[in-house]
């Protein structure tokens, strides 16, 4: 075995994006991966290590429906190590997966990838993101939560929202000024799915989901697949692109594995993984110049802001309020492609991809000032959280 080494991402890619594409999942991921090879300055045979989330998993129309032996198969790799499957930290597990492979010398160049065919899979009775919504049974922890009603995490979230908004306060109109800030941010993103602007006067106004959580707290289910290449550092000389260190990355795990029991609802497992981040480095939240941050709903954002130590327990409600904060040229440019809530559900790797693009200064319209150094990325929500600290090298 290899002695361990340095992991970075040394190449990003995504397919096309948008709602009802009609294009197969397979097709996506190919166009992402070869763009992320292809960004590396690699080829498909020097790939020798394929690591996805949740894998081949059909249960739930358009959630997946790629896993490790098609994108294998789709582009004839010789892989060396491999990993797909739903028990892991979630979205990023993936790529956390690949940076323990690289460092423990199992693989030089892991393709990381997630697809999602939401938009195009969904019906009227079958959706992906409500339990049981592709006809599979309902068991575990969920047999627990749909007979009250509680089939989706917009439920679950809307909890946690309660509870969040009980215990401190917080507000409506804080979590609006995240919506219409990521909407501001999506304007300019070619490939954002909703790119009008939004007023803090429609966000009020919208129809409710699961109170308090409305129609723009919600992300929205979209065709699209991401990839990244993660490489050993120094299996990657002349590179095309200068790669990013992972200078930390965290998949921890410590509190009840449940959306609804969390042993304090206001948090989540993401507090676990953003503890044990910052046990792994010597920077610190003040050092963060860009972050993506989960917003499957705008609950989770402020959950992650507090685990990740930006905010103190129960002050994200006011950093986020007016939104001047989390502005491209604000204090903490935050999901400046326009998150999940406006740019579409790629399920974390949206960010991630993102975040890359920030570092490198490649953000076209959207790059914040003065090219940042540290970007984080979190993504998951309730049982499920991962996250990880990217510089420039």
């Amino acid at each position: 075995m290899k002695p361990a080494k340095d992991a970075v991402i040394s190449g990003i890619g995504q397919s096309d994006v948008g709602r009802r594409l009609g294009r197969s999942p397979l097709s996506l991921t190919v166009d992402a991966a070869l763009e992320a090879i292809g960004d590396a300055g690699l080829r498909p045979s020097d790939i020798d290590g394929v690591s996805t989330w949740p894998g081949a998993f059909a249960a739930t129309p358009g959630f997946s429906g790629v896993g490790v032996w098609d994108i294998k198969d789709a582009l004839g790799l010789e892989l060396n190590w491999f990993s797909g499957g739903m028990e892991s930290s979630g979205q990023l597990g993936s790529v956390i997966n690949a940076v323990a492979a690289v460092k423990a010398g199992l693989a030089d160049h892991v393709l990381c990838f997630r697809t999602l065919w939401e938009s195009t899979a969904q019906t009227a009775d079958r959706r992906a993101s409500v339990v049981g919504g592709g006809g599979s049974r309902v068991g575990g922890a969920h047999e627990w939560l749909v007979p009250f009603g509680a089939v989706s995490a917009a439920n679950w979230c809307g909890i946690i929202t309660q509870r969040h908004f009980h215990e401190y306060g917080t507000t409506r109109e804080q979590l609006g000024a995240l919506a219409v800030n990521t909407r501001a941010n999506a304007a300019l993103n070619p490939k954002a799915v909703f790119r009008d602007p939004l007023t803090e006067e429609q966000y009020l106004g919208a129809r409710m989901i699961s109170d308090p959580l409305c129609l723009f707290d919600c992300d929205i289910p979209v065709d699209g697949s991401t990839a990244v290449i993660v490489s050993r550092a120094d299996a990657a000389p002349g590179l095309r692109r200068p790669p990013l260190r992972i200078a930390a990355h965290s998949s921890a795990l410590h509190g009840r594995p449940y959306w609804d029991q969390y042993e304090d609802l206001t948090s989540m497992s993401g507090a676990d993984a953003a503890r044990q981040l910052w046990r792994h480095t010597d920077l610190t939240p003040a050092d963060i110049d860009v972050a993506g941050i989960y917003d499957g709903f705008t609950i989770l954002t402020v959950v992650w802001l507090e685990a990740l130590g930006i905010c103190g327990r129960g002050e994200a409600g006011p950093f986020l309020e007016g939104g001047k904060r989390i502005a491209r040229d604000g204090q903490l440019p935050l999901n400046t492609g326009g998150g999940q809530l406006s740019a579409g559900r790629l399920h974390g790797y949206g960010h991630l991809h993102e975040v890359c693009l920030q570092l490198r200064g490649d953000a076209e319209a959207r790059q914040v000032p003065n090219t940042p150094e540290v970007g984080v990325v979190a993504a998951g929500g309730g049982d499920l959280g991962g996250a990880l600290l990217l510089t420039r090298t």
